[in-house]
C-alpha cells in the first residue's frame, strides 16, 4: 500500500518527454518530501549490445563531492599501516586481515590493496569478487599511494559498473547539495561514460536510456548532454 506521502506525488512521470538534468533537479528537489535528506540517483540503461561488450567499470571523483560516507579497509605491509591509519582507513592490517576476509569477516565497504600484499588477497577471488570489493589497479585500489587512495574514496569517488543487464545506478549527491554540484557531479558522470565508450568496442550511442529520481520519490527521464 503506498503512503499519503507517495500518492500526493505526481503520477507517470516517466511517460513525459525528456528534460535537460538542470530543469529536473528542483523538481526532484520539491518532489524530496520525507524527514530525511534524500539522494538523487542516476539510471542508465547501456544500448543493447553482446553481454561479453558490455564490461563498464571505473572510478571518478564528483566534483561537486558525494554526501556518501565509506568505511575502508586497507590490506598493506606494516610499514605502510600507520600511513593508512593517519589517512583515515577504519580497518588496516596485513596478513591478519586477510584471514580475517578469509573467514568472511569483512568489516568495510571498500578495500585498498598494496602491490606486494596482492599476490596474498586475490586467492580470496570467491570472497571479494561477488561482493564487488577486490582491488583493482585500474580503479586505483591497488596502489603504493594508500594515502591518495583512501583521500580519494572519502572525498566523493564513486565507482561507475554495469550489471549483467546493461545497467548502471549512481548518486550525483542529496537534496541539500546546491544544483550547480549536482549539474557539475552529473557532467562528470556523463564525461566518465563517453571515455568508457571509447575503451570498449560500443558502436553507436552508448546510453539507450537515463532517468534520475530521488530515494523516495518517483523518476524523470533526461535528455541526455551536459548542462551548464
Amino acid at each position: 500500500m503506498s503512503s499519503k506521502r507517495y500518492k500526493n506525488l505526481p503520477e507517470k512521470t516517466r511517460d513525459l518527454q525528456s528534460e535537460s538534468v538542470d530543469k529536473l533537479i528542483p523538481i526532484l528537489k520539491k518532489n524530496c518530501t520525507t524527514k530525511f535528506d534524500e539522494s538523487l540517483d542516476l539510471n542508465f540503461q547501456i544500448n543493447k549490445q553482446k553481454k561479453s561488450e558490455i564490461n563498464i567499470r571505473t572510478v571518478i571523483n564528483l566534483p561537486g563531492g558525494s554526501s556518501k560516507k565509506v568505511k575502508i579497509g586497507v590490506v598493506c605491509e606494516d610499514n605502510k599501516s600507520q600511513e593508512a591509519k593517519d589517512a583515515g582507513a577504519e580497518v588496516v592490517g596485513g596478513d591478519e586481515l586477510i584471514e580475517e576476509i578469509k573467514a568472511g569477516n569483512i568489516n568495510f565497504e571498500k578495500l585498498i590493496c598494496t602491490p606486494g600484499m596482492m599476490i596474498k588477497l586475490s586467492k580470496l577471488g570467491k570472497v571479494l569478487g561477488p561482493k564487488g570489493l577486490m582491488p583493482n589497479p585500474k580503479l586505483g585500489s591497488v596502489t603504493n599511494d594508500v594515502k591518495k587512495a583512501i583521500t580519494d574514496a572519502k572525498s566523493g569517488q564513486v565507482e561507475i559498473r554495469n550489471d549483467k543487464d546493461g545497467n548502471i545506478g549512481l548518486s550525483i549527491g542529496n537534496k541539500s547539495f546546491s544544483d550547480d554540484k549536482l549539474i557539475l557531479n552529473f557532467n562528470a558522470v556523463l564525461d566518465a561514460l563517453e571515455k568508457e565508450k571509447s575503451n570498449n568496442t560500443i558502436k553507436g550511442d552508448l546510453i539507450k536510456q537515463a532517468f534520475i529520481t530521488s530515494t523516495m520519490g518517483v523518476s524523470y527521464k533526461i535528455k541526455l548532454g551536459k548542462s551548464i
